[in-house]
Order: structure tokens, then C-alpha cells, then sequence
């Protein structure tokens, strides 16, 4: 009887060695759901990239404010008479503005340059005749 019990163990053994290490196992299923679950939110993200381009390209084929805003900002184009300012960010590492150029201040509140010393100071003459 113990020798059938044993038999009888081996056999469900080697049955189930398929279903849970082989090919088609769940740990292989596991893995596939993984992977199917990272593909699904790559096509997501692509599909929505898609329809953003698919838009782009019905503005561009059916009105003219995709082009000229794309020649604006890309190609740098302007209307005729029109003029352009371009306004920079000032670089984190610059000298910060003196108050005499900021809006708002009048030149009475510039400071006068110091002056020069009266050997420094040239004088133009007219030519004699």
C-alpha cells in the first residue's frame, strides 16, 4: 500500500511539473500579463500621440493659424509692417538691473557720472584760417 501511495504521489508530481515550471506554466502566464500590461500603456501613450498629430495635420490642411504660427515660431517669419520684440530672460548668474534703469525712476534720480580730473579733460579747437 505505501509503495502505491508513493507511485500514485510521483505521478501527480510529474503531472503537475508541466503546469507550474513548463512551457504555457503560470509563472510563464505571469510574466506574459507583465509585459502585455506595459505594452498596453506604451500603445496608450503612442495612440495618444497619434491623435495629436492626426490633429495637427487636419489644422494644417484646413486652416491657415497652424501655418503662420508654426512660421512664427519656427521659422522666425513676421507680417510686413509689423515689428518684433523678443523679450529674454535675464540669466540666473547676471548682475542684477541698477535702479536708474528700471521703469518708473526719472533721470533725476540717476547718479552723475564722477568727473574727470581738468588734466584729462581734451578741448577740441577750431583750425586757424
Amino acid at each position: 500500500m505505501r509503495i502505491l501511495t508513493l507511485v500514485l504521489v510521483l505521478l501527480i508530481a510529474i503531472i503537475q511539473y508541466p503546469l507550474w515550471v513548463g512551457k504555457g506554466s503560470w509563472l510563464s502566464v505571469w510574466k506574459i500579463d507583465a509585459e502585455l500590461a506595459t505594452q498596453q500603456q506604451v500603445n496608450q501613450q503612442l495612440e495618444a500621440r497619434n491623435a495629436s498629430l492626426a490633429a495637427e495635420v487636419r489644422d494644417l490642411k484646413t486652416g491657415f493659424d497652424a501655418i503662420e504660427e508654426r512660421a512664427r515660431n519656427e521659422l522666425g517669419m513676421i507680417r510686413q509692417q509689423e515689428v518684433f520684440f523678443q523679450i529674454l530672460d535675464r540669466p540666473a548668474n547676471s548682475a542684477p538691473v541698477p535702479d536708474h534703469f528700471r521703469p518708473g525712476t526719472s533721470s533725476a534720480d540717476v547718479p552723475a557720472p564722477p568727473a574727470a580730473p581738468a588734466a584729462d579733460v581734451l578741448t577740441e579747437t577750431a583750425p586757424a584760417r
